[in-house]
């Protein structure tokens, strides 16, 4: 089942300029800063032209961004499986909004439709969307880049766990190199919508 529902609510580009994946809480966080960067993300897209694909929720972050995103014109397409939908938890409000059956065709069609992901501050659903895009990257089956919005330090301890990993042996520089970081949200956008990571992935012999 891939049941689609258009509901335009603003007139976005017929053709934009961009398609890019955002992965972010389905909770607002404590602090009103990380709404201030929702929206920041959503509006910076739509100011440019762009697109956002995302998980479909109105809840938290996820809502907020894709408010902010329609309000300042990008076309919004939300994935969302038909068991979220069945508890109210979808945004009816997304230019699409296409329901799926489960995670693992939400995720496909997230990914075949955009140029660029970025995951924004958010718990254990982010991370593995995050982390599974990265790992697609490292493994060549697509050669998309990959951003993680640092604000106020909230990844300096998974990156400093990552580097951990490094100098234990378990990861190798290039990998990290395939991840952009940075905690101001147009500078990251820009780097991710405007060049791919200049990094070559080894050949699978040296994984």
């Amino acid at each position: 089942m891939n049941a689609s529902i258009d509901s335009p609510t603003t007139a976005p580009a017929l053709t934009p300029a961009f398609s890019i994946c955002v992965y972010c809480g389905s909770r607002p966080g404590h602090s009103p800063e990380f709404a201030v960067m929702a929206a920041a993300v959503g509006t910076w897209i739509g100011q440019h032209q762009g697109q956002l694909v995302y998980g479909g929720g109105h809840n938290g972050l996820m809502g907020i961004m894709a408010d902010a995103a329609l309000a300042a014109g990008a076309r919004v397409i939300g994935v969302i499986p038909k068991a979220l939908v069945e508890k109210e938890w979808a945004h009816t409000g997304c230019t699409e909004l296409h329901i799926v059956e489960d995670m693992h065709e939400r995720k496909r069609i997230m990914a075949e439709h955009v140029d660029a992901f970025l995951a924004l501050p958010g718990g254990i659903g982010t991370m593995e969307e995050f982390f599974e895009v990265w790992t697609w990257r490292q493994l060549g089956y697509h050669d998309k880049p990959v951003g993680l919005l640092n604000m106020d330090g909230f990844y300096d301890s998974l990156l400093t766990f990552l580097h951990s990993a490094v100098k234990s042996g378990f990861m190798s520089d290039w990998q990290m190199q395939l991840i952009r970081t940075d905690d101001k949200v147009e500078s990251l956008l820009q780097a991710l919508v405007q060049t791919s990571v200049p990094v070559s992935v080894p050949a699978p012999s040296a994984l």
